[in-house]
């Protein structure tokens, strides 16, 4: 059921950085809300919110920020949504519905199915498929996420009025909603984004063990600078992903290692023309990757 464009209420988010204070921003642009409440521990990254107009009030409480809006999103880490599910459960209005923006669903969505009790139903798993690898209010862009995906991953037990609402939400904030299960989710988001911070880790951390390191570091450019980039992204979002998406990435791993071996067997033989395909089957497939994705008008598929 499609809802009418009318004011979203007031909005609570936990956790004001890129994807909080993002979200703020773009729906301070929309004129959809009442009024955004934020919730963190820094009160200098709140006040700074504040001062840059994202919040109209804040406080350190997550109870106090839960029981005033008509929305919540919880956009901390993973371990963190996970903890607050119990206060979300004492906090939250009978009518309020509660999301999060997290890259793992599976272990968020069976945390909220034990703490929510009654509110289990108002419960909207989300994710936001944009962000950067900066991070804290100061990195909040209005357009973040202008076009892109937040996927969501509803249960059989939540109520379509509240997946109304938090599509239509992400619609006023300039996003494409898609839905998806939740185990798929994290299967998919596995493959185009933990597996590739992964690799990109891993690739520092072999650069930290080479004899020319500083020559390395003062001449990395064009292919190594783009696949490090990654790299300067929040160390606890990282590590929360990667423990609790662990069975489907050390999967991913282990199929990474294995494709490894294959093009190292290519190299060993010098098969040059085995190499060549290899390579042009990979470009082959990344160039189609931009058709998959043309603009699309925003809403809902």
């Amino acid at each position: 059921m499609k809802r009418p464009h009318q004011s979203l209420g007031t909005v609570s988010i936990i956790g004001v950085g890129l994807i909080g204070g993002s979200l703020a921003s773009a729906l301070k642009g929309s004129g959809r809300v009442d009024s955004i409440v934020g919730c963190g521990r820094s009160a200098a990254n709140l006040d700074h919110a504040l001062d840059l107009g994202l919040l109209d009030h804040w406080t350190h409480d997550p109870e106090e920020a839960a029981s005033a809006g008509d929305i919540v999103v919880l956009a901390t880490p993973i371990s963190a949504v996970i903890g607050l599910m119990p206060l979300m459960e004492r906090a939250l209005r009978p009518s309020a519905v509660l999301t999060d923006a997290s890259s793992v669903k599976m272990s968020v969505n069976q945390a909220a199915r034990s703490s929510l009790e009654s509110k289990f139903s108002r419960f909207v798993p989300g994710h936001p498929v944009a962000g950067s690898e900066k991070s804290g209010a100061s990195a909040a862009k209005a357009d973040l996420f202008q076009n892109h995906w937040v996927i969501l991953s509803p249960l059989a037990e939540t109520d379509e009025d509240a997946v109304d609402l938090v599509t239509d939400m992400w619609v006023a904030a300039g996003a494409r909603t898609r839905l998806m299960e939740e185990a798929l989710h994290d299967q998919v988001l596995g493959m185009i984004s933990h597996l590739p911070h992964v690799v990109a880790y891993a690739l520092m951390s072999l650069l930290d063990t080479q004899a020319a390191r500083d020559d390395c570091m003062t001449l990395a450019a064009g292919g190594f600078y783009d696949i490090s980039r990654i790299v300067s992204s929040d160390p606890v979002m990282w590590r929360d992903i990667l423990l609790h998406n662990g069975p489907a990435v050390r999967e991913l791993i282990a199929k990474y290692r294995d494709t490894l071996g294959e093009l190292d067997h290519l190299i060993e033989s010098a098969d040059g023309p085995r190499l060549e395909s290899w390579f042009a089957n990979a470009r082959e497939l990344r160039s189609a990757i931009p058709e998959l994705r043309p603009p699309a008008k925003l809403g809902s598929e």
